[in-house]
């Protein structure tokens, strides 16, 4: 019996859609192919047409014309975040089913006429929650699910932004300027809102939340620095120098065609030139104390579940490492994940300490492996393929689920701006 293929088409063939995603949907033959490509660049659309093997017949710069007609059978929107909603709706209307990039929206009533949509249509909307697949976390679910610390009571969540990547996307990024995009506590901790409720397994009741721009602006700027760092006469000692960042880190990790270097140029095989020409053409150049950010670099959140369970979560732009920390407070015990040092702990009262290595973990989809997010953006696509002819409305990151989370960043950025107020969810839910 030959094997079902699912075609999928990608608009949006940037970072997410075409590095983080598209390559591997590309690779897996045996169960993808990609038809269609979508891109308002027309330099994308030529690389990733190429890599992809999309004719170019089937490369559309124009949206209203990719939209004529259905195309594939699945759809995987990767643009920027204030067209997901826009998008998905044509989609649905044409009959895809979908993969969406997070966050969806900010527009809290657009989170609703999409959820509405999807279940009119009868259609998958499948979030990019792509850590609900990745093996730490499916451990993590299933000690407290069997209640290996007792009743959890509340937990901790520390999201390790790490300096450069916040200088890379929040000060001189795609997600720097709050009136382009979605809040950073949305763009950055959809996926730890999202997994906080999914742990706790319960809906927000209420949030909290406090935070700011700190450092990243134009009085912290130091005296005689330039507007672009490869002018500048502190390129090689500020801790925040693009030519340090893109081009020495290029240059000492091996010259590899990887993230960040591959979303600062579309030059491929990736050159020195090539991040030099950007650093001098692009935001990925400028002083991170002279550009137009105003999202936040530091924020805490206190959440309290309609369970009785609490949370916290700490989105800290200040760390010397990336990856995250969980800690699990229950009535018999402690569970704590540490993602930088590749390890879990499990402390219940009165006996050793049990240690699991994530590296060595595995499930039913294999071990923790490459990729993005350890290897969560290939495993979504896996896990999509096995439920696809069966039970794709039922998928694990759902849209149902998913506007959950979405209601807990936006109340925790109205919290925010209002100095910290308690705000009831159901306010965004109603």
């Amino acid at each position: 019996m030959e094997k079902k293929i699912i075609t999928i088409s990608i608009i949006g063939v940037g970072a997410r859609g075409a590095e983080a995603y598209g390559r591997y949907i590309s690779d897996s033959k045996d169960k993808f192919e990609i038809v269609s490509l979508c891109d308002v660049s027309e330099v994308r659309l030529e690389k990733y047409g190429k890599i992809f093997s999309v004719a170019e017949e089937n490369r559309f710069m124009d949206e209203e014309v990719f939209f004529e007609k259905k195309r594939s059978d699945v759809l995987l929107i990767a643009t920027m975040d204030r067209m997901h909603v826009r998008q998905a709706m044509k989609a649905l209307d044409l009959g895809y089913d979908l993969v969406l990039e997070k966050p969806i929206s900010d527009d809290v009533n657009e989170l609703r006429m999409l959820a509405k949509k999807a279940k009119e249509t009868g259609r998958m909307v499948l979030v990019c929650h792509v850590l609900r697949y990745n093996v730490m976390i499916s451990k993590l679910k299933s000690l407290l699910d069997s209640g290996a610390i007792g009743r959890l009571i509340s937990m901790d969540q520390t999201e390790n932004v790490c300096f450069w990547h916040q200088a890379h996307s929040f000060v001189r990024g795609n997600w720097r300027n709050r009136e382009q995009t979605t809040p950073m506590i949305m763009q950055k901790c959809c996926h730890d809102l999202d997994l906080i409720q999914y742990f706790i397994d319960s809906r927000c009741r209420s949030v909290s939340s406090m935070g700011a721009l700190s450092y990243f602006k134009a009085e912290n700027k130091p005296e005689g620095a330039a507007d672009r760092c490869l002018d500048c006469k502190y390129k090689m000692d500020c801790k925040y120098s693009a030519y340090r960042i893109y081009i020495d880190g290029w240059l000492g990790g091996g010259k590899v065609d990887t993230f960040p270097y591959n979303l600062i140029t579309d030059t491929l095989p990736i050159t020195e030139e090539a991040l030099e020409k950007s650093l001098r053409e692009t935001n990925y150049g400028k002083c991170v104390f002279a550009c137009d950010n105003n999202v936040v670099d530091n924020q805490t959140t206190i959440m309290q579940f309609e369970n009785g369970v609490t949370a916290t979560l700490k989105m800290e732009g200040f760390t010397a490492r990336g990856g995250r920390d969980f800690r699990f407070f229950g009535t018999e015990g402690e569970l704590e994940l540490y993602e930088i040092e590749d390890k879990i702990i499990l402390r219940r009262f009165m006996e050793a300490p049990k240690v699991w290595k994530i590296s060595e973990l595995v499930d039913d989809l294999g071990g923790q492996g490459a990729g993005g997010h350890g290897g969560s953006d290939w495993r979504m696509f896996d896990y999509l393929y096995s439920i696809y002819f069966t039970d794709k409305l039922n998928a694990r990151s759902s849209i149902e689920g998913s506007i959950e989370s979405h209601y807990m960043a936006l109340a925790a950025e109205q919290s925010r701006l209002e100095g910290g107020k308690l705000i009831e969810i159901k306010e965004y839910r109603n």
